[in-house]
């Protein structure tokens, strides 16, 4: 696949927003409702890097393959860039960036996805079915309060 097709692709989903970004971040950014599910690098050294949020998971598995590396500033957040997109399997970059797609559009409100699916034919509404997003972890609890400090010397 290369950077056109996958430009196309990108594009096509429903309610999905193209909006370049001029310089200083020179990016390509697709969004669904204002969140971003896939951006593309215009610039020079990187012009046309391609990078797209993921699971934790497929975070490690793609890190490990050659190719494919932590985002910039968000590799912390499990965006992963793909130097050189014709390298990657065509299938697997269109399931993930799916993925992607779907869990912007999981982080939306009903209301909101309704909106960007209200031009989505049938099929398209079953195979982007919003991914919520998860919980937050619990916040720890301390069972025990810490003594009592006083304000003066001892």
């Amino acid at each position: 696949m290369d950077t056109n097709a996958l430009n196309k692709h990108c594009r096509a989903y429903p309610g999905a927003e193209e909006v370049l970004h001029a310089a200083p971040s020179n990016i390509l950014v697709y969004s669904v409702g204002g969140k971003f599910f896939a951006y593309f690098k215009t610039s020079e050294p990187e012009r046309w890097r391609f990078s797209f949020k993921t699971t934790p998971e497929r975070f490690v598995e793609l890190t490990d393959m050659p190719g494919a590396k932590p985002a910039r500033f968000m590799g912390r957040y499990h965006w992963v860039t793909v130097v050189e997109v014709k390298r990657m399997p065509a299938d697997y970059l269109l399931e993930l960036v799916d993925w992607s797609y779907r869990r912007a559009l999981g982080n939306l409100s009903r209301k909101r996805q309704a909106e960007a699916l209200a031009d989505a034919s049938e099929e398209q509404r079953l195979r982007l079915t919003p991914i919520a997003p998860t919980k937050a972890r619990p916040r720890l609890v301390t069972l025990h309060p810490p003594a009592h400090r006083g304000r003066g010397r001892s």
